[in-house]
């Protein structure tokens, strides 16, 4: 796996730099990397919906876009991000570095939208559709066999009712971020037990990220039905 190469380094330097860097001055940029997220989550959102238009020519409008959220969801983006090592690579406050920015799922999602804002304006989409055929669309065969396209707290709450278990409780426990760019942690509760954790753009992208955050997690899943 080739991490992107650009014609222009200053782009690349900006798309990895977290807003908290700019005060201790760590970065080279002047600006943090949100603008070039704002574009690459744009573009992701153009060229996975060409992606999915060709793969599945059959089906309508819905069934696409919930591929599509599945496909581009901020756990499924930060997976891929981590396959790129962008934590490792950002340019970030030690506060926010203590604080395990660099493991933090919604903040690696965002870096690798700006990625992708920076790739569109140094050589276009096409490099950026290169790069998600090698990294991203692949990882569609596993959500068709995992149905993982399935809403999450829907997906979980069948699973635990078939066992008798309550539908679990998720309770806000952080919020960080700019009022245009809110992050949102939420906790999933199950019979009592905290149970997993999740972060989005809003309480109920969280939510989504805590269940599946359960479902993908076998061993925490087995471990709570058998609590029932």
């Amino acid at each position: 796996m080739t991490f992107p190469t650009f014609k222009n380094p200053d782009l690349l330097t900006t798309a990895l730099t977290h807003r908290s860097a700019l005060n201790e001055h760590i970065s080279t940029s002047t600006e943090s990397n949100e603008r070039l997220e704002f574009l690459g989550d744009a573009v992701l959102e153009l060229v996975a919906t060409d992606f999915l238009y060709e793969r599945f020519p059959t089906e309508q409008e819905g069934m696409l876009t919930v591929y599509r959220s599945a496909l581009v969801k901020t756990t499924t983006l930060a997976e891929v991000a981590q396959k790129l090592q962008l934590g490792e690579k950002l340019y970030m406050s030690k506060g926010e570095e203590s604080s395990k920015g660099r493991q933090n799922t919604g903040l690696l999602a965002n870096a690798f939208e700006a990625l992708l804002g920076a790739l569109y304006l140094d050589q276009g989409i096409e490099a950026v559709r290169e790069l998600l055929n090698e990294l991203l669309f692949p990882m569609m065969d596993n959500i068709l066999k995992k149905r993982l396209y399935k809403h999450s707290k829907s997906q979980l709450q069948e699973v635990l009712q078939a066992k008798g278990i309550t539908a679990p409780d998720y309770v806000v426990v952080g919020e960080s971020g700019p009022d245009h760019d809110r992050q949102f942690t939420v906790k999933a509760v199950i019979n009592g037990q905290d149970a997993a954790t999740g972060i989005g753009k809003s309480k109920q992208l969280a939510q989504e990220a805590a269940a599946q955050a359960v479902l993908e997690d076998e061993a925490l899943l087995e471990s709570l039905l058998r609590k029932k």
